[in-house]
């Protein structure tokens, strides 16, 4: 189990030590530190993993002695780079040398890196700089320690204040629960590091994600105004389309003379209600009847109100994605470590919560084959429409589900393909955020180009009605 302790630390000798012993005395281990006493002086964020046991310990020792309490609130300067062992405990010998030479910790980072071993960059306030040699003798025969320059310190430097303002108004915007706004302070921190280590401005990243909240925002409510559509399938079935403001495109098969329907995908969570709204406008008897959903895949703006439907119909990639996300662990994506805070703060903002395992459905009667962009993995009936089920290899994101119906010509492919060429002003707006947010909106662009490329095989010949995730639908003869 891993977990962010956002601590509020006295500023005084030996603070840092004393939360350190709590932790390795626990069994615990400390994966990553950020402190910068330069804009904060208090706050300091502690990553660490350890049994559930282990972590309530430790929470319950900090809280005692002070260091969780709600009050969020000029010297020489060295800055050091120490290589210890990642165990527990293994800074602590560094930090006892640190306060018996009584020096002030000025700022600090770490994370653990997938090797035995963390690179600590330590910096000390010093005022009297004829000890230093002695300290870093001392040092030095504990661990392997370099120097840093001066002017390289404030590169590196957190702006804690610039980040906990950033996430408190957007707390305050979302009225976002205290938890909730913990995990967005911690991931806005773990930006800020990351970038700060890139040597790269977070400014504007940070300024998108401020964007993408706003955006989220003002379309609630009686403002949530979907471009609605649809068109006739057979005599049998009638395909509505439903696009939001922000988020995918959802799409409904209706079976007209059995009152059933199927979805395609399911919207943002935080815009459920308005969702409800708009659909129990197009059928209002919407709830007596029989309604399941297929998902394309897992992204949060795709699977967020999977809990109105019945049954879920999905890959197994994707049900393994939602398993991790109710044990607590990183979902595909989040796997990325680039990519995990901008996943994670997304899913705060949006309200996201993976969906119940109990009405999922896998459609695999195969697995896919990992060297091929598309293999079919199973089929997929509704009413007289008979769908292949076709999963790509993890271009997009692992578990991406394409839809094809041969007699009648309909394809539903996620975002794998979308329509670009016909987007709504507010659905322009908002998309053009999402390749800010993270790396890439594709785990492996050279593979989403080969499975896009082998989907467009499909539509070479006849009429076809190409249902992407984004924008309108594709009428191709």
């Amino acid at each position: 189990m891993k977990k962010t302790f956002i601590t509020k630390m006295p500023d005084e000798t030996g603070a840092f030590l004393t939360a350190s012993r709590i932790i390795a005395q626990a069994g615990v281990n400390i994966t990553r530190v950020s402190y910068n006493k330069a804009v904060d002086v208090h706050t300091l964020f502690i990553d660490v993993s350890g049994t559930s046991e282990q972590i309530e310990s430790v929470s319950k020792e900090l809280e005692q002695c002070g260091y969780l309490s709600d009050n969020i609130s000029d010297a020489n300067v060295i800055l050091l780079e120490v290589k210890l062992r990642n165990r527990p405990g293994a800074v602590i010998p560094i930090l006892e040398i640190i306060s018996q030479y009584d020096f002030n910790i000025s700022y600090m980072s770490s994370e653990e890196n997938g090797t035995d071993y963390q690179f600590f960059k330590i910096g000390l306030y010093v005022e009297e700089t004829g000890f230093i040699s002695d300290f870093l003798e001392a040092v030095s025969k504990l661990c392997h320690v370099s120097i840093i320059q001066y002017d390289k310190i404030e590169k590196r430097l957190d702006n804690t204040v610039f980040y906990l303002s950033f996430a408190n108004e957007i707390a305050t915007k979302l009225s976002l629960t205290q938890d909730d706004t913990n995990e967005l302070i911690t991931n806005s921190n773990r930006i800020m590091q990351m970038m700060d280590e890139r040597n790269e401005s977070p400014y504007k990243t940070f300024e998108y994600i401020g964007t993408f909240a706003d955006c989220l925002i003002r379309y609630k409510g009686d403002k949530f105004q979907p471009r609605i559509s649809k068109v006739t399938v057979s005599d049998n079935i009638t395909l509505h389309l439903i696009e939001p403001p922000c988020g995918s495109s959802i799409y409904i098969l209706e079976n007209l003379k059995k009152e059933e329907l199927l979805f395609v995908d399911s919207g943002f969570s935080c815009y459920r209600e308005e969702l409800l709204r708009v659909i129990h406008d197009l059928f209002p008897d919407f709830e007596c009847r029989k309604k399941d959903v297929f998902l394309t895949h897992v992204d949060m703006d795709h699977s967020g109100a999977l809990d109105l439907f019945d049954h879920v119909y999905l890959s197994q990639k994707s049900y393994e994605n939602f398993i991790l996300e109710h044990e607590g662990k990183d979902n595909y994506r989040a796997m990325n470590h680039l990519n995990a805070p901008f996943c994670k703060i997304g899913d705060i903002l949006s309200g996201y919560i993976p969906p119940s395992l109990d009405r999922l459905i896998v459609l695999n009667t195969r697995p896919p084959e990992e060297n091929k962009p598309l293999s079919h993995t199973g089929t997929l009936d509704f009413d007289t429409l008979h769908f292949d089920v076709y999963e790509g290899n993890g271009g997009h994101v692992a578990g991406e589900t394409v839809l094809v119906c041969y007699e009648y010509g309909l394809l539903f492919t996620g975002d794998i393909w979308i329509n670009s060429g016909d987007l709504t002003p507010e659905q322009a707006e908002f998309n053009m955020l999402a390749p800010y947010l993270m790396t890439s909106t594709n785990v492996d662009s050279k593979k989403a180009v080969k499975i896009r490329e082998e989907i467009q095989t499909l539509v070479s010949t006849g009429r076809w009605l190409v249902c992407g995730g984004h924008g309108g639908i594709l009428d191709i003869s």
